[in-house]
């Protein structure tokens, strides 16, 4: 039994301990009362992201605009590239949103997905969802800097190596990190702006194809000639990432209400950014799925538009990095911290700097990149989604055990499905997780899977520090916990 001041009474209750072993059945998600709630929202004197700042850092953690989706035409031709970007958001990225609508809403704390494992699966699996995640984060989020530069080498040639290549990256990762540090309100409001300046040119690309777009040339399929890894790899990194808002989830303005209308207006965005331009390029230009690499988006722009919307491409492209790299950074550092407040990381992890953000999560998330932007882009690609794979199976074993464990906890939007409904819920893009992991080379799933035995020790370790007393370890008491329900119902813990 755990005791705590709600404000008014001293209550005993049962506690999900995420670091420990303590609970019951029949649990409710609660507030501490008045006096606890002002406290456990002490840090609400910086300003809340509200939805549209959400949104599109949502956009930016998954999608950041067309760009990348072109090796889809190169590996299996235009028909089958639509009908995924059509077909995959059902099976993948609905699925992800909806689990991190509920979930969130559920834990509406930083952390996240942690906190979700950690609740349904114990400390243990809590913590190697948070280092598999955190660290297919980082990996992701090196390719950023090195992309942005991509699009510049063209016009500044030094930039495509060596000593000023290297110092470029360093200086743009320092900026941009920076520019986490001032606060994730800065970070959301940016996001818009980047991603109005990188969704505009493929609307106006997509207007003047009009009178040169051919339908025929969208059912263009050669079965006998698909490159299977890579098609499904380019649908799977340009599709997921959805449920890394969770770990803002403290952050956000009415997270219960703000967080499903966000993901809701995100999908709706993503999904629209995808198609408008696939179907613009693949029917206004005749089909050579060779030239169907990175960056081919420009060219078409200069085809349809000419050089001036060659720029503009190539510069939304480019700053379109930049977003995609300030959202994923947040999402990283604001894990860190919520995994802090939770006690599974040392106590420095959830101090805040003076404008409310995660100075140690933010130095250590920078560091990652810097130490990781030596990899390619296939390498980089490959295993963010091979340790992504094992982090969303964690996602749905969490999901469904929550379910079933604790039914008539608080969950302000739930999933229309019962605990059978849940399950047929998550099997397809299960399924397609085998897929993606059994395409992977034995040089990516070697790496990986060291990378995942090094979280089974570095978990026992720290532990052994907070033993010895040799790290400071705490949990927050400002969180909410885990309350017995007074109205629970046995037979509703078995099916709902």
């Amino acid at each position: 039994m755990k005791l705590r001041n709600t404000g008014t009474a001293t209550k005993a209750y049962y506690c999900v301990d995420l670091m420990g072993e303590c609970g019951g059945r029949g649990v409710e998600y609660n507030g501490l009362g008045d006096d606890d709630e002002r406290s456990r929202n002490k840090h609400n004197n910086f300003q809340k992201v509200s939805v549209v700042p959400l949104v599109f850092l949502i956009f930016y953690e998954v999608s950041g605009g067309p760009f990348g989706i072109e090796d889809s035409v190169q590996a299996a031709g235009p028909l089958l590239a639509i009908l995924g970007f059509v077909v995959f958001p059902f099976v993948w990225s609905i699925p992800e949103a909806l689990i991190t609508a509920e979930m969130g809403t559920m834990f509406p704390e930083n952390g996240g997905y942690v906190v979700w494992v950690a609740s349904a699966l114990g400390p243990f699996w809590g913590f190697q969802q948070g280092w598999m995640k955190w660290l297919s984060g980082v990996i992701d989020n090196a390719l950023y800097p090195v992309l942005f530069l991509d699009y510049l080498k063209s016009g500044i040639p030094a930039l495509g190596g060596g000593p000023p290549r290297t110092l470029a990256v360093l200086i743009l990762t320092v900026a941009l990190t920076y520019m986490n540090y001032r606060g994730l309100t800065i970070v959301g409001w940016v996001a818009v702006f980047l991603g109005v300046f990188s969704i505009l040119p493929f609307i106006f690309m997509g207007l003047v194809a009009i009178p040169r777009i051919d339908p025929s040339r969208w059912f263009a399929c050669d079965l006998r000639n698909v490159n299977w890894n890579l098609y499904l790899n380019t649908l799977f990194w340009n599709l997921n990432y959805w449920d890394s808002i969770s770990t803002l989830a403290g952050e956000v303005d009415n997270p219960k209400r703000t967080l499903p209308r966000a993901l809701f207006y995100a999908l709706l965005l993503v999904v629209f950014g995808y198609l408008y331009p696939l179907l613009t390029g693949t029917g206004a230009i005749p089909l050579d799925r060779e030239l169907w690499t990175d960056g081919y988006f420009s060219d078409i722009a200069k085809i349809l538009g000419g050089v001036f919307l060659r720029w503009w491409v190539q510069g939304a492209s480019a700053l379109s990095n930049m977003g995609m790299f300030v959202a994923e950074m947040s999402s990283d550092s604001y894990q860190l911290l919520g995994m802090a407040e939770r006690g599974m990381l040392p106590e420095f992890f959830s101090k805040r700097s003076r404008y409310g953000t995660p100075l140690v999560g933010i130095l250590f998330s920078a560091s990652g990149v810097l130490l990781l932007s030596w990899m390619s882009f296939q390498e980089i690609v490959a295993a963010e989604n091979f340790l992504y794979c094992f982090g969303m199976i964690l996602e749905f074993i969490a999901f469904i055990r929550l379910r079933i464990k604790y039914p008539t906890a608080s969950r302000p939007y739930r999933v229309p499905v019962g605990t059978i409904g849940a399950v047929l819920m998550v099997i397809p893009p299960t399924v397609l997780i085998c897929v993606v992991l059994a395409l992977a080379s034995f040089k990516v799933m070697i790496v990986s899977i060291a990378a995942m035995l090094f979280g089974f020790i570095l978990q026992p370790c720290l532990k052994l520090l907070e033993k010895k007393r040799w790290l400071r370890f705490s949990v927050s008491s400002d969180l909410p916990d885990f309350r017995p329900s007074e109205n629970e119902n046995a037979a509703e813990t078995l099916v709902e």
